[in-house]
């Protein structure tokens, strides 16, 4: 089993590859990253260092993959961060090259963009790729409760307004979507939910809320990831929703319980296989 990611990397802490990579290989998983930059920290931090690479880099790092014949053995392409449309349409040639390869892999893709503290933190044009080129392709998008508002241009307050933006997604091609952070004003205080819904179906979860004093970089890279493979596992997006719910909320305790500015990813692992506390999610068709 092996998964081909294609996202940003950073060298101390987690975010992209870095907070990707390793759950999935907890799981079982054979993970191929390819970094579209290397940075020696997160963006979230004042100073960073390191290369953004050309698209045609990572391009030729994906054709060194494929000369090698192994991506027959491919079951998904995961992606997150772009930094540019150009690497957007390497990572669709990478998923022509995987679909060639093994018809039945399948495109997960984090469309990275921004969030409600930050707003829009990505180039323009970012956005209106995503908009019009990954949704009629991806088989499980992976948006932010502002990204979801930012590729349909509904408010979303309530899970029926919630559903309704992910059903003009669905209209467009994506088959599945898994808005990772919801955020509802009907909600009960000190709770944060996930929404995943598919064809005929959709599921909401409620794990408590953890406040941090800054924003917990590389969660919805971990998050894509774990629910990425257990869905591969088990076909089913409830039991992938529930157990990246119960997984996600022990990375978050762990780290919060530390006061960490980068996520404890390495100390939650054996959440990612296991997690310790189980939240049940409930149908949230009307």
């Amino acid at each position: 089993m092996a998964v081909l990611s294609v996202q940003s990397h950073v060298a101390y802490g987690h975010a992209g590859n870095a907070s990707a990579v390793f759950p999935l290989q907890r799981m079982g998983y054979e993970v191929w990253p390819v970094h579209t930059v290397m940075f020696s920290n997160h963006t979230g931090h004042q100073r960073w260092r390191g290369p953004v690479f050309e698209p045609d880099v990572v391009a030729d790092v994906v054709q060194g993959i494929e000369e090698r014949g192994v991506l027959k053995q491919c079951q998904a392409l995961l992606s997150g961060y772009l930094g540019a449309p150009a690497m957007g349409e390497v990572i669709l040639e990478a998923l022509e090259r995987v679909k060639a390869a093994n018809p039945a892999a399948i495109y997960c893709c984090d469309p990275v963009m921004g969030d409600i503290d930050r707003g829009v933190f990505v180039r323009d044009g970012i956005p209106d790729f995503f908009r019009d080129r990954v949704v009629q392709c991806a088989d499980i998008l992976t948006p932010n409760h502002f990204e979801l508002e930012l590729l349909t241009g509904i408010a979303v307050n309530t899970v029926e307004s919630a559903l309704t933006a992910v059903r003009i997604l669905q209209d467009q091609g994506v088959q599945n979507v898994l808005v990772t952070s919801l955020m509802r004003s009907d909600a009960p205080s000190g709770v944060i939910e996930m929404l995943v819904v598919g064809p005929g179906e959709a599921w909401l979860v409620t794990t408590p809320h953890l406040d941090f004093d800054w924003p917990v970089t590389g969660s919805g890279d971990a998050t894509a990831a774990v629910f990425l493979g257990k869905y591969l596992q088990t076909g089913s997006l409830r039991q992938a929703l529930e157990h990246t719910a119960g997984a996600i909320f022990w990375l978050f305790q762990t780290t919060w319980r530390q006061q960490s500015r980068e996520l404890k990813l390495i100390q939650a692992q054996d959440a990612y296989i296991s997690p310790p506390q189980a939240f049940v999610a409930e149908s949230a068709l009307p």
